[in-house]
């Protein structure tokens, strides 16, 4: 098993993520997008750059803009494939998804992974964006489940329809319930393989 910097070395500092610089040569959208989609204000925007928070992060997005047009995302290609962020409960993402939806943004797809119940959105230029919560209380449980045989066998997941997890949520079935792989398969059995919409 590889050690860890930490162990090889106990003095080392552990990094912390800061944020995301996206390209574009739609400015205005990407911003207008994702200060919705984040509930995310700008904290400065000019010289062809923005950039955006949503928590006590000077920048967490940040837009930068090409001088020429840009080809949007291409499936086909190299590169990261999304950017996530976490809810802290199931409700809090279903009232993200009520909002998002009642301004016309709608989840690519929704996927149960059984670690994480996620909604994959696109901004304009094509990028995923995951919203999620996490279905474990602590990450030693997490990486438990990504240990065990339900998701060696599909580490993807399953597609579910959130207004049917909304549905059960307010009838007072338990979050525990409703976010694993066997409530998406009940409720929802005959939904496109996600994997589709991931790679598309």
């Amino acid at each position: 098993m590889t050690r860890s910097i930490e162990e090889e070395n106990p003095m080392a500092s552990t990094p912390k993520f800061a944020h995301v610089v996206l390209q574009t040569s739609r400015l205005e959208q990407m911003r207008d997008w994702y200060c919705t989609v984040l509930d995310a204000h700008v904290v400065y925007e000019g010289h062809g750059l923005c950039f955006i928070t949503f928590d006590d992060e000077h920048h967490r997005v940040a837009l930068l803009g090409a001088p020429v047009e840009l080809e949007p995302r291409n499936p086909g290609a190299a590169g990261m494939h999304h950017t996530a962020y976490t809810f802290d409960t199931l409700e809090d993402l279903l009232d993200r998804y009520d909002m998002l939806k009642a301004k016309g943004i709608e989840p690519k797809v929704p996927i149960q992974h059984g670690v994480t119940t996620s909604l994959y959105y696109q901004d304009p230029d094509g990028n995923f964006v995951e919203l999620q919560i996490d279905n474990f209380a602590t990450p030693d449980e997490a990486t438990g489940y990504m240990h065990g045989p339900e998701y060696g066998n599909n580490p993807v997941g399953v597609s579910f329809v959130p207004e049917l997890m909304r549905e059960a949520l307010a009838a007072g079935v338990p979050a525990s319930q409703i976010t694993t792989h066997t409530w998406a398969l009940e409720t929802s059995p005959n939904l496109p393989d996600p994997m589709v919409a991931l790679t598309s």
